[in-house]
């Protein structure tokens, strides 16, 4: 949301990431570093590693290949229009303890959506949608494969503003942003049972600094909670470093 260009941020776009989600009586914290790499204007490539202490020690869980196309801009000083495609497949072998998909730390799958993001002066509101589908973990550990519950439906809307600087001057100046987000998800149910959605409300605040170096501190919980999840809860420390014109 700074006064330069930006790609926006989900909270599922995660690099060099560490999440803590309650676990029983503790915590689990999870590691997801990643590498970004803007092939063109359009095309935008993510490769990521998933690394847990469920074993009381990080060790590779899996990892993950996202992609997004932007295939619609319309940009102005001070204002711009963006809609893209996405995709993203994951290999998870660890053990699966929720009922709803999550990609990003429980689930080996795929996931296919949209996102289109307005930037108005300081003000940024994105809204992304998209279908996710799990496969088999093939782990002996949790509530297993459920394929009554390997599909589902997420949804989010994003707000976000540029609190810092008050005045550009240049691209050294510390950019303040605080931004907040809605994130939903409806999945499939075993037939006779309950639903299985939630609604969940994620504020965060990002620290910019030289248009190169990102540092993101958020805290997520369930607004609406109509299923079973170990992960409802978690804070997320992002760190990220910026390279310009390499090739």
């Amino acid at each position: 949301f700074s006064s330069r260009r930006r790609h926006t941020r989900y909270w599922r776009d995660w690099s060099s990431d560490v999440c803590s989600s309650d676990l029983g009586s503790g915590n689990e914290y999870s590691m997801l570093p990643e590498i970004m790499l803007g092939v063109s204007r359009k095309i935008m490539l993510h490769a990521d590693a998933i690394l847990t202490d469920r074993s009381n020690r990080f060790k590779a869980a899996g990892g993950g290949v996202y992609v997004k196309y932007r295939f619609f801009s319309a940009d102005d000083v001070h204002s711009h229009f963006r809609m893209a495609c996405f995709g993203r497949v994951t290999r998870n072998n660890g053990p699966v303890f929720d009922n709803t998909i999550n990609l990003q730390q429980q689930n080996s799958g795929a996931e296919l959506g949209l996102v289109a993001t307005r930037l108005k002066n300081k003000v940024t509101l994105s809204l992304s949608a998209s279908w996710l589908r799990a496969s088999d973990n093939k782990s002996n550990e949790g509530i297993g494969y459920d394929v009554y519950r390997n599909k589902a439906l997420a949804a989010s809307l994003s707000v976000g503003k540029l609190m810092l600087p008050k005045v550009y001057e240049d691209y050294r100046q510390v950019n303040l942003n605080a931004m907040v987000e809605l994130l939903g998800q409806a999945g499939q149910t075993n037939p006779g049972l309950d639903k299985n959605n939630y609604l969940d409300l994620a504020p965060s605040l990002q620290l910019i600094l030289l248009s190169k170096v990102r540092v993101e501190l958020g805290y997520r919980f369930p607004l609406i909670n109509n299923t079973d999840r170990v992960f409802d809860r978690s804070f997320l420390l992002r760190a990220e470093y910026n390279f310009f014109n390499l090739f």
